[in-house]
């Protein structure tokens, strides 16, 4: 993957803004560790960070070609997974290539199809492509998200990047945070609402969009959206497609040119885009596979089995790496790293995000990329075929709320009157839920019970997905290691959202219709397994060490925090006996001790960043 980034602005020669373009691309290094390039006109600036994994001597960026009288250039993030079939293609139509890579692929594809190439892509991406000959600048993004886009347009300038440090860089972009930003924050975070860049002049091109820029201005223009149809396969035939999927999809994402790995936690998800890809390795003489897992110190002696986590990965690896007989890495973390990693992940993120949860991936990830470049992930799974535990719990399915996060009550009473009165924190919450549930695609025929399953599936997959899709990117980027994530084939995902809730938990168990279809692929202990998430620390000395920071930032005048929360409140949570509470405010993993260090990474973004809350 890589990083890429610009503007345009029609009222200044360009060419003497390349110290900002050179900051700008600067800011993305860890994107793209293996390059840089920049490339300039009068009115349009691009800039990209190279990751190299196809083509590592052809395809560098930003790549520019010619066809006829008009010139294009490209800087790309992402991978194209059908560029074989669309380079045989467009060979056949008379297009030359010079390069092996995906890059060259996509711009042929757009100078041959223009923006009716996003149909015909089998990827993730993000990309801005600069026509010379109609000056204007054509950008896109993924269909479900996996990779981001940022934009802003501020005083005449349009401005975009694979993250928000690329925008604010640029010397006319300040980190200014309004009310509905400080609601994303203290309300929704570590979630975003889709187009919503906290920041006050940032926001992001949403999954399945497209923008044309010109002297116009810009237009924005959906070519993709889930879409509710019948489902006609009985429940052997949707096994069968849905297996013929995942593997198609693992067969095509294992493509590169660098050492690929896979993250194995021995649960359902992991375990089968392993198994599918340890069978493709054996079957091409590629050998034996490498994976990895994340645990921490001391987690065998202080884990307690939860409705939210009701088991631990360690024994579920070993079944699965002997099974598959995997080369297999075992990382572990100990309390202080994950405290110090607390900032590293604030770093990565431009934002307080999933607190030690984000923390621990950055670390595993930097553990990762010592031996590959690519891992394979199981990130998704959950939210398309309805594992997680508010799927199946009523007083989930039945809040009016967004069902991950049930505490919305809890939260505002922590925000200091001043600022509760100014952003309307329960308010703010209702809407952006109200807003989200105004998109859901329901059929005509369906029942309540139908319409109320196809709206959870709806939310998780584009309000909680879209979470953990950017933790996996900017964790992962931050250290240069690329992941690729299967589930977010946009086939797949078509496909399962349509599939009946009656089939989806086939046998009565989450995920039956997906235990269904890797029959044979698992083992059985490890194909009914129940779903337990990503994994964190137990460790009693991690509360402590968070209590610790918190307090220190509490007592300190100077903290950016201070004026924004209701300091007495957060003091007596921190010395209550709810401060070790298992019961999460937000998605499966962040309670007690996740609140308090998520309070210690939002001071330290207001620090970092030098906030200004207008």
């Amino acid at each position: 993957m890589c990083g890429i980034t610009g503007w345009i602005d029609w009222t200044k020669n360009l060419i003497q803004e390349s110290e900002s373009l050179e900051r700008m691309t600067d800011t993305l290094a860890p994107r793209g560790p293996d390059a840089s390039g920049t490339w300039i006109t009068t009115h349009c600036a691009l800039g990209h960070r190279r990751l190299s994994v196809m083509d590592p001597a052809g395809g560098a960026q930003p790549m520019v070609r010619d066809s006829g009288d008009d010139t294009y250039v490209i800087v790309y993030n992402g991978e194209l997974y059908n560029a074989p079939e669309l380079k045989k293609e467009l060979e056949q139509r008379g297009r030359r290539f010079t390069t092996t890579c995906d890059t060259e692929v996509l711009l042929l594809a757009y100078i041959e199809w223009g923006m009716a190439c996003l149909d015909r892509f089998n990827g993730i991406f993000a990309f801005a492509i600069w026509n010379s000959k109609e000056e204007n600048l054509f950008l896109a993004r993924d269909r479900v998200g996996v990779k981001p886009l940022f934009i802003s347009q501020i005083g005449g300038l349009f401005l975009f990047g694979s993250e928000p440090k690329a925008i604010l860089a640029h010397p006319a972009v300040p980190s200014d945070v309004g009310p509905e930003g400080l609601a994303e924050v203290f309300m929704n975070g570590p979630a975003r609402t889709p187009g919503q860049g906290v920041y006050r002049h940032l926001s992001e091109l949403l999954p399945g969009q497209c923008m044309l820029v010109d002297r116009s201005g810009a237009k924005t223009r959906t070519y993709w959206k889930l879409e509710s149809k019948p489902h006609t396969d009985n429940i052997e035939q949707t096994a069968e497609h849905v297996r013929w999927l995942l593997k198609d999809t693992v067969h095509r994402q294992l493509a590169s040119d660098v050492p690929v790995c896979t993250l194995l936690s021995g649960g359902l998800d992991s375990s089968a885009l392993t198994a599918i890809a340890a069978a493709h390795y054996r079957g091409s003489g590629s050998g034996e596979i490498d994976t990895y897992s994340v645990d921490y110190a001391d987690n065998d002696k202080h884990f307690k089995a939860h409705a939210f986590q009701p088991n631990s990965d360690a024994p579920f690896i070993q079944v699965m790496s002997d099974y598959l007989g995997s080369r297999h890495t075992y990382i572990q973390f100990d309390t202080p790293e994950l405290t110090e990693a607390l900032d590293a992940a604030v770093a990565a993120r431009d934002l307080p995000g999933m607190a030690d949860v984000d923390g621990s991936l950055y670390l595993f990830c930097r553990e990762i990329k010592k031996g590959a470049t690519v891992a394979i992930s199981g990130e998704a799974a959950d939210e398309i075929f309805g594992g997680y535990p508010w799927f199946h719990r009523e007083e989930a399915l039945s809040a009016n709320t967004f069902p991950w996060a049930l505490s919305s009550a809890m939260r505002s009473e922590l925000l200091s009157p001043d600022v509760a009165a100014w952003i309307k924190p329960l308010d703010y919450v209702k809407d952006r839920y109200a807003d989200a549930v105004a998109e859901v695609p329901y059929l005509d025929y369906e029942t309540p019970e139908q319409q109320r399953m196809r709206r959870m599936s709806y939310l998780n997959i584009t309000r909680f997905m879209p979470t953990l899709l950017d933790r996996k990117d900017r964790m992962s980027m931050a250290v240069g290691l690329e992941v690729r994530v299967p589930f977010c084939d946009h086939r797949l995902v078509e496909y399962v959202f349509n599939i009946p809730w009656e089939i989806k938990t086939s046998g009565d168990r989450e995920k039956g219709i997906l235990r269904k279809a890797l029959r044979g692929i698992l083992p059985d202990e490890i194909l009914y397994r129940k779903k337990s998430p990503y994994p964190k620390t137990h460790n009693p000395n991690y509360l402590t060490a968070v209590q610790k920071r918190l307090t220190a930032i509490l007592d300190d005048p100077s903290s950016p925090l201070l004026p924004l929360i209701h300091v007495k409140k957060i003091r007596e949570l921190i010395q209550s006996t709810d401060a070790s509470s298992n019961i999460p405010w937000f998605g499966q993993l962040m309670s007690g001790p996740q609140l308090f260090a998520y309070l210690i990474q939002v001071n330290h973004w207001l620090k970092t960043y030098k906030v200004s809350i207008k």
